[in-house]
């Protein structure tokens, strides 16, 4: 049950097993916060689908709630035109040139399909849309370019102090992580979770390791998934607090 303090969860091992640890993020759906959920049926061919942000939308994770097909992303920091870029949410894989968003660049209003295809429109199947844009203060989405330096990495200015960071490098195969300030209640911010696999949660790896600050994050290591040397990195950072209130950690 979705409830106006939280949530409750049922007797599965996924998300309820007898005493294991878990996390959870958690977004309301508002245009002031930059988050829309949009649920469409498929046609298999050129179209348009409509979403609620007021603004154009920066990222874009899509599923198809049908079928056994991948978890396709759209993010605006791949690429100058990544209208036709996509990337893979449940994969390492890089960042892959298409036409599928029909070279048209999402606007304040809807996105365009050039035609079908499996994880994003075909016909008669249903789709799930989360998506997000940045609002100053509270989220940010963008791209960086990793040093490889592990004592004085790449600083990511946000605005604001991260409570929640999602890194993927676009132009490597790679994993992606997830940082947060739950797990990690001080600096080094080091408790990282990779959503393209079902691994446990892993603390051991200095090369992973970030620091979050009052304005942005920094890299405190050098492996290739969140700092390699000349890579770029796609990310999503949200706000612990406005900035205005935020603290230096």
């Amino acid at each position: 049950a979705f409830n106006s303090d939280g949530y409750t969860w049922g007797l599965n091992s996924r998300n309820n097993g007898r005493g294991e640890t878990y996390v959870g993020w958690s977004w309301k759906e508002s245009a002031s916060a930059g988050f829309d959920i949009v649920s469409y049926t498929g046609t298999g061919s050129a179209r348009t689908v409509s979403h609620n942000l007021g603004v154009a939308p920066e990222m874009i994770i899509i599923k198809n709630r049908d079928a056994a097909e991948n978890w396709i992303v759209y993010h605006a920091g791949i690429a100058s035109d990544a209208e036709t870029d996509y990337i893979l949410l449940n994969s390492t894989a890089v960042a892959g040139d298409d036409t599928w968003l029909n070279d048209t660049a999402p606007t304040s209003s809807q996105w365009e399909y050039s035609g079908g295809g499996g994880t994003f429109n075909d016909n008669g199947e249903d789709y799930i849309a989360y998506c997000f844009a940045s609002v100053e203060g509270y989220s940010k989405i963008s791209s960086y370019i990793g040093n490889g330096d592990s004592s004085d990495g790449t600083f990511v200015y946000t605005g604001f102090k991260p409570a929640f960071v999602l890194i993927k490098s676009s132009s490597h195969a790679e994993a992606w992580n997830i940082f947060d300030n739950t797990r990690d209640t001080d600096n080094y911010v080091h408790h990282l979770l990779v959503p393209n696999t079902n691994t446990e949660e892993n603390s051991t790896t200095t090369a992973r390791r970030l620091d979050f600050f009052s304005n942005g994050f920094k890299m405190r290591g050098n492996n290739d998934t969140i700092n390699g040397s000349s890579k770029t990195y796609i990310y999503m950072a949200i706000a612990e607090r406005p900035f205005k209130y935020a603290n230096a950690r």
